[in-house]
């Protein structure tokens, strides 16, 4: 029986300032770009005034992403297209600079922080900054044995809390949240179709390097297994996600949710980040409200979480790599959406008592204030 209460996170998460976001929308209204001519770009500059607690919305200034990395032995009846136990090399080639994310976060300026949860390797072959946190070497074949004890569990839920805590001590005014992992898209299928209450076929997608239709079928049959393992234990999360969860996957669950305790804004990358967020739902339901879905990545089980939590990717580029990738993709939209926000002048004050006659449809007055309007590099 774990000792961990989850259900102290439901009172220590408060939604983002509703009056701040009040404040944010009416400033929005006397700038002179009419409301509603950005698009999606005013609400998010509105959803970050309320994440920061200010108007105008303080710049995004020290983003970093953080990647959670582990093996999962599901991997061993080769659903994905990466060898099992082979994460580890990902992690180093991020290290070495040779991955997607490694190009866009030197491209950005994003620090890249890496933490090993069950890396299947010896963790003196990485730098100590990256193995502080394993909890165990590799996670259980999720189709017939559980992927951890409660006790590892619950030890991977509090290292990402941890994690949370570290960054935000630090200064880091959003994360860019995503996983290194062999498996773990696997895992998150399992994730999303038992807290969804669908079947294997609706989650099961083709990873993040594609996989032929046969390994498509391995892979939805792993997760029907496991769906039936993962079923009887849906009340309680920390035993779910030691069932049919891993190391990585528990960890990115407390760091989601300390993340909203510290009132710290996370983009979400994939299917797993994703799925992380599902069963982080289930213990905080105000929790997703600090978070940013980056993108469609084209993978059902994704699709499937985010619809569940009624958050909107940003960019729709099918990129399924992982490892962060679409998140840092959708990081400059973000703040781009805070710059305007703070930066966009706003109207003289008459024009702000007569919106309609500003723009000229209004009648009688208000057109007479329209034609008062001073030339655009007159307004300050």
């Amino acid at each position: 029986m774990s000792s961990l209460n989850l259900d102290d996170f439901s009172d220590l998460i408060e939604r983002p300032d509703g009056g701040v976001r009040r404040d944010a929308e009416a400033r929005r209204e006397r700038q002179v770009v009419p409301p509603g001519s950005l698009g999606r770009l005013d609400e998010l500059g509105e959803w970050l005034a309320a994440a920061r607690s200010a108007v105008p919305v303080q710049p995004v200034e020290r983003p970093r992403a953080v990647l959670f990395a582990g093996d999962h032995g599901v991997a061993a009846l080769d659903v994905s297209a990466q060898p099992a136990g082979s994460a580890h090399q990902l992690v180093r080639d991020v290290l070495e600079g040779g991955r997607p994310v490694s190009v866009l976060a030197r491209r950005l300026g994003v620090p890249v922080r890496i933490v090993d949860m069950a890396l299947d390797c010896d963790p003196e072959t990485l730098p100590a900054e990256v193995a502080g946190h394993r909890v165990r070497r590799g996670s259980g074949r999720i189709d017939i044995e559980d992927a951890l004890t409660l006790e590892e569990a619950e030890a991977a839920f509090l290292a990402g809390v941890a994690v949370a805590d570290e960054e935000a001590d630090s200064g880091t005014d959003l994360v860019v949240l995503g996983d290194l992992s062999v498996g773990g898209t696997t895992a998150a299928g399992v994730l999303v179709a038992a807290l969804c209450g669908t079947d294997a076929s609706v989650v099961t997608g083709r990873g993040g390097l594609a996989i032929d239709d046969l390994a498509w079928m391995r892979k939805c049959a792993a997760i029907r297994d496991a769906l039936v393992r993962a079923r009887p234990v849906l009340g309680d999360q920390l035993q779910l996600l030691a069932t049919v969860g891993g190391a990585d996957l528990a960890a990115m669950t407390g760091f989601l949710l300390q993340c909203a305790v510290r009132k710290l804004p996370v983009i979400l990358d994939g299917v797993v980040t994703a799925a992380c967020a599902l069963v982080a739902q289930r213990i905080a339901f105000r929790a997703p409200d600090w978070w940013l879905a980056a993108h469609d990545s084209g993978e059902p089980g994704q699709a499937k979480a985010l619809d569940r939590m009624a958050l909107e990717p940003l960019l729709t580029q099918s990129v399924t790599v992982g490892e962060g990738t679409g998140g840092l993709l959708a990081l400059p939209l973000v703040q781009a959406a805070a710059a305007l926000a703070a930066e966009l002048p706003e109207l003289p004050a008459p024009y702000q008592e007569d919106p309609e006659g500003a723009n000229g449809e209004g009648e009688g007055e208000g057109d007479q204030k329209a034609a008062e309007v001073p030339l655009k590099e007159d307004v300050p």
